[in-house]
Parts: structure tokens; sequence; C-alpha cells
């Protein structure tokens, strides 16, 4: 039986357009490659990679350099040692004058002076002794160096009343009564330790209301969490 011949396709004129118009899809796609490639930043790169070799290295202690300015990686035993001092806080009779924070310095217990002094006084209520001293045992399980600040409100000191003349003197004083109490009661390492003050002039709210003064009037025990007590004996 003859077979029968099937027509044969017809020929369309703007058949080229298919081609052109993939070539033209390659050629944005290898120019936005090529535009992606001239931008990246090689320091970041380095930065990027240098912080992860640091946060994977087993057993080390250094702090791990930022990616981007102003954004640090967390080490893993900054996150552990706030978890046990937010669970010593709890246990303990600190109620709301005691605050667990974390920021680039390490870890911060922001201790309010309501808790540890009498107005316009730097040494320490005898009720806050119990408190200080569960912070101690906690710190003395921590490897890293310790600094304590005093800081203070905006409003000036009753002249010629009180010991002290200014709240330079004032959120100095408390500081180092903390530290002593610490070092000299509870056995604290004195080369772990540094104590300073710092008057109203690193506020943690504004003090334009009772509110913000009551809360700027703290002392700042800080794990420098990433900076070993051997290190920080130099600083």
């Amino acid at each position: 039986m003859k077979r029968r011949r099937l027509p044969e396709d017809e020929e369309h004129p703007d058949r080229w357009v298919v081609s052109y118009a993939d070539f033209v899809t390659l050629l944005f796609a290898f120019f936005t490659t090529m535009y992606a490639v001239s931008h990246v930043d090689s320091g970041k790169i380095e930065l990027f990679t240098g912080s992860m070799r640091t946060a994977l290295k087993v057993g080390g202690a250094a702090a791990a350099a930022p990616v981007i300015d102003g954004i640090s990686p967390v080490a893993p035993d900054v996150v552990g040692i706030e978890r046990d001092f937010r669970q010593v806080v709890e246990s303990g009779r600190f109620g709301r004058y005691v605050d667990v924070r974390r920021d680039r310095r390490g870890v911060v217990l922001s201790v309010s002076d309501q808790f540890l002094f009498a107005s316009g006084q730097a040494r320490i209520r005898q009720d806050a002794l119990p408190g200080l001293a569960s912070l101690a045992a906690a710190l003395k399980r921590v490897p890293y160096g310790l600094a304590i600040e005093g800081h203070t409100d905006n409003m000036p000191l009753p002249g010629g009343e009180g010991p002290f003349r200014d709240n330079w003197e004032l959120s100095t004083a408390r500081a180092v009564n903390v530290l002593r109490y610490f070092v000299e009661a509870r056995g604290l390492d004195p080369a772990r330790c540094s104590a300073s003050g710092y008057a109203e002039f690193r506020p943690l709210a504004p003090n334009e209301t009772p509110e913000g003064r009551a809360k700027n009037r703290r002392v700042d025990i800080i794990v420098r969490a990433g900076r070993s007590a051997e290190k920080g004996k130099g600083e």
C-alpha cells in the first residue's frame, strides 16, 4: 500500500525572534552576574571568614571579630553566662532591683542604688549583703575579668552635706565599695577586677522623669566575656 506523504511544515519568517530572545536573556544574566561580582567587598569577606574561624575554634575564649562594623557574633559561653545570672537573680531576693542584659562589653548586671545604698551614701546596706554574696559566688565561677561601674542621675548633691563633693566622687566610691566587698569579704581575685565611676554621664534613660533618674542610679557589674582574667590584668 502506498504511503501518503505528509505535508512539510510551513516556514515562519519570524522564527529568528525566538533565538534572538534567548540570546538577549543570556546576555542579561551574564552582565548581572558580572555586576554583582564586581561589588563584593573583599574586606568584609575577610572579616566574615575570620569570624567563622574564631566562632568554630574549639576551646577558644577570644572574642570573635565583627563581620560588619557594629555587629559582632555572640560567643556560645556568653549566652550561657547570661542564662546562669538570670537564674541567680530570679532565685534570689533582688525583686526588680537587678537587671541582666548583654552588650558589646559582655554580660551586665545592673544593680539599683535603692537595693545597695541609702540616698547620697556609698556604704553598702546590711540587708543587701546576702544578695551580693550570691552574685559573688556566681562571679567566682566565670573565668573572665570583671568591671564594676558606678553611675548616678544628674541631680547635684546638696552642697556641704555628706562626704562627697559631687556625683563623680559618689559614683566612684560606690563602685569601689562593691569591689572591696567582693574581694575582701567574698574572696574574688583582685587581679580580675576594676572599679570606676561615671557620675551622670552614661545614663540608661532620660533624666527628665523620676523613673528615668531611678534607672540611671545604679552599679553595673560587667562580666567581660571574651576577655580572660589574665588578659584583663594588663589593660
